[in-house]
């Protein structure tokens, strides 16, 4: 247990870092833009970053299943320190942009580890009963994160926003080094699938870079043309695992019933949830930008307040298939009343947008969190880094995914993003909340899957 500890300490300081990293750095962006002369490249810091965190995630998960979880634990770590080191000592932004890309592929490894480590070292009851934890470094990074950045950058400097990830690196592989599991999760002969993994990564890249470039999105020379090379990645992706011998994501991996439809609804519900930022930003932004602050603020309450319910309720009720769908239901019913909420005025308008971002929060840390665990619990245990790192590119995915595609059907329907334009975007989410609680795995399928034992014992030590 000792050693389990420790590897659990290790897990969360890297997903504490690949989260925090994001929302810290938000507060010190003003500031590095001026230093360093960025002006409209400075969007590129953190585009670059999410699209390397995203697209890497089957990459991690299957590196993970097939060559244990330390070695990727570690190198993830290892490559998050030297490209923090390096954002730091960034002379100009397109060396601050190139490093941030690598930052990405780090923090994607991390995230990716650590779900996948818990995995493999617990069992469902005791991934209930340590969720309090996981929730915590969420509660530290989003409502904790903003603070710090800006106390860095007008203190130290933004440099020091990035410095802060070395000594925290250090502690995590002190931790992780002799604890977290040495052995491979599959037996299989390390091969790695390239063509499958590039063939994901243009598809990934595709996605993001629809919904997060506003010119790409809408263009009418670019948007179709990287709409079909998306689709033909995909597609070309999809047979490639089909006939591969050593697939990148295992068609074996969603075998269970559970898992292939905690990935499907996961991707539906992060279209529909992870757009709420920016679209909820721009309904809450006719009030002035503080109003704005304080009813996105609603959005990470909401999310915080039900996160924290579930890490103490699921232990009394863990049935995750009823939580995940009762998520989804959460979340449609958030959407039908940012829907409605444009088409009003005053204190009523206010109102329904809190409380349509709290939900819409709520929403979210109930499907990740409940889906999380099912799959963690129900996926092969050869498989799980492959399972799981395909549910955390569903959900990345899906949301850039989401984000293009909304904007566009209310330009297409409205011709603008005003309050029509919204209550389009905010009617299609309630839509896809509710093909998601269609679509979700049901009590049924999750008692079939079983509960899957804990694996190979605690081989953690060094092999």
């Amino acid at each position: 247990m000792h050693t389990k500890n420790h590897a659990f300490a290790a897990l969360l300081l890297g997903m504490l870092m690949a989260q925090l990293d994001g929302t810290a750095l938000s507060a010190g962006l003003r500031s590095l833009g001026s230093e360093l002369g960025a002006g409209p490249a400075i969007a590129g810091v953190n585009a670059a970053y999410a699209l390397t965190v995203t697209v890497s995630t089957p990459v991690h998960g299957r590196l993970g299943d097939l060559f244990g979880r330390r070695r990727t634990v570690l190198c993830s770590l290892l490559l998050f320190a030297v490209a923090s080191a390096a954002c730091a000592a960034a002379p100009d932004i397109g060396w601050l942009i190139a490093a941030r890309a690598v930052q990405g592929v780090g923090g994607s490894g991390l995230i990716v580890g650590a779900i996948s480590g818990l995995g493999e070292l617990f069992t469902k009851t005791e991934l209930l009963r340590r969720a309090g934890w996981q929730t915590a470094v969420f509660s530290i990074a989003a409502l904790g994160g903003p603070p710090v950045g800006g106390a860095l950058a007008a203190g130290p400097g933004w440099r020091w926003i990035f410095l802060l990830n070395l000594p925290i690196c250090l502690l995590a592989v002190v931790l992780g080094a002799g604890s977290l599991p040495g052995g491979r999760a599959t037996g299989e002969r390390p091969r790695f699938d390239v063509p499958g993994a590039a063939l994901v990564v243009a598809a990934g890249s595709v996605a993001v870079a629809l919904g997060t470039a506003g010119d790409l999105a809408h263009s009418p020379l670019w948007t179709p043309l990287l709409v079909v090379a998306g689709l033909a990645a995909g597609a070309g992706f999809v047979v490639r695992q089909r006939r591969a011998e050593s697939p990148l994501i295992p068609p074996q991996a969603f075998a269970n019933r559970a898992v292939s439809r905690s990935v499907l609804v996961t991707a539906m519900a992060g279209s529909a949830l992870f757009p709420m930022i920016t679209f909820g930003g721009l309904a809450a932004g006719e009030d002035g930008p503080a109003a704005a602050g304080a009813l996105l603020l609603a959005m990470t309450v909401g999310q915080l307040v039900v996160s924290l319910s579930f890490a103490v309720l699921a232990r009394r009720w863990p049935a995750m298939a009823s939580w995940g769908r009762s998520g989804c239901a959460t979340g449609a019913a958030g959407m039908v009343a940012l829907a409605v909420a444009p088409q009003l005025g005053g204190a009523g308008r206010i109102a329904l947008l809190a409380a349509g971002l709290a939900l819409a929060g709520a929403a979210f840390g109930l499907t990740a969190s409940a889906y999380t665990v099912l799959v963690q619990s129900s996926a092969p245990r050869e498989r799980v880094g492959a399972a799981l790192g395909a549910l955390t590119f569903a959900r990345q995915g899906g949301g850039a995914l989401g984000l293009a595609v909304f904007g566009w059907l209310a330009l297409v329907v409205t011709g603008s993003l005003d309050d029509a334009g919204l209550t389009v975007v905010f009617a299609a989410g309630a839509l896809a909340m509710a093909a998601a609680w269609w679509c979700a795995p049901t009590r049924a399928q999750e008692e079939a899957a079983g509960e899957v034992p804990a694996g190979r014992p605690m081989s953690g030590g060094p092999e």
